[in-house]
């Protein structure tokens, strides 16, 4: 049975890719958090880590020899990495060398799957999309940069090390159990609120106009078990839907799945200083390497977290 280790499981992402390497590809799931991490029902063996303690990292390798590495462990919040541009760096770029650095010392070489952004590409320009890997990299804030950051250092080792890294850059990622931080469960989650009377039936919303390229996070996830072990070592690949939608589409279809009368307004401060019109992946690569493509539709994601929001707000 092959190990896989995920290392920052406690977010959004991590159970479900828990879930997927468990169920469908029948291997033993081993994830980390840390001490005083916040920690979602997931299929795995928990263990506690520091990602910026190297030791820590090597004693934990040892002990669990993995087969494939998912590294998870991120400050991916934008807003905060220009608050706090040490403590983005130190985890971003610090916390990914430091496992580098312990998957090096191993006496045999697991998969090392890297996770990135589609903020690495920042400013796209016309014409540019859909986006290939190969599409020149401008991040407009501090968390995109560390990501590129992560993904230059990782090629560099690669090869000066012979070590089996590979490169995600993941778009929007969507579904049940996100964070109101982001677009589409803020939408749901302000909808549901609505129908159960708990304010005005009233939504503030940013700009509508925006393209977005999103993925149900259940695809994204086999994509990752995919690429671990069908990706080519010191290769970036792009996860994404390869369609970009409109929000304003995205909200209506949002609406159209409940029976209330919504009155929409724009707030301001929903407003980003800087924001690109459309941002939409080419998957090409990721298709070719893997196989892989898209098996849940966004109406479906819609729904499912619609669902979960009216059980969550009860």
């Amino acid at each position: 049975m092959k190990k896989a280790l995920i290392i920052g499981a406690a977010g959004f992402v991590g159970p479900y890719l828990a879930e997927e390497l468990s169920d469908r590809w029948g291997m033993e799931v081993h994830a980390t958090k840390r001490s005083h991490g916040d920690q979602n029902k997931i299929k795995a063996e928990l263990h506690t880590l520091n990602i910026l303690n190297k030791e820590e990292i090597i004693e934990l390798l040892y002990r669990i020899r993995p087969d494939y590495i998912f590294h998870l462990a991120a400050q991916s919040s934008v807003a905060l990495s220009w608050k706090d541009p040490g403590l983005t760096i130190d985890v971003n770029i610090k916390g990914s060398v430091n496992l580098m650095d312990a998957v090096r010392e191993l006496y045999y070489k697991p998969r090392v799957l890297l996770i990135g952004s589609g903020e690495e590409y920042g400013h796209i320009r016309s014409g540019e999309t859909p986006i290939t890997e190969e599409n020149h990299l401008r991040p407009g804030n501090l968390y995109a940069a560390t990501k590129v950051c992560q993904n230059m250092i990782a090629g560099i080792y690669t090869t000066a090390y012979d070590m089996e890294l590979i490169m995600v850059r993941a778009f929007n990622h969507i579904g049940p159990g996100q964070a109101p931080i982001f677009v589409v469960s803020d939408f749901c989650k302000q909808v549901v609120e609505i129908e159960k009377g708990l304010h005005e039936p009233v939504m503030m919303v940013g700009n509508l106009k925006a393209r977005r390229d999103f993925t149900d996070v259940r695809d994204v996830v086999r994509a990752y078990a995919l690429l671990v072990q069908h990706g080519k070592a010191g290769e970036t690949y792009n996860v994404g839907s390869g369609q970009a939608v409109e929000i304003q589409e995205v909200l209506k279809k949002i609406i159209s799945q409940s029976s209330v009368d919504v009155e929409i307004r724009v707030d301001p401060n929903k407003i980003r200083p800087v924001d690109v019109p459309i941002i939409e992946a080419d998957t090409t690569k990721l298709q070719q390497t893997t196989g892989w493509k898209r098996e849940i539709s966004l109406e479906q994601t819609i729904h499912e977290t619609m669902e979960y929001w009216r059980q969550y707000i009860g």
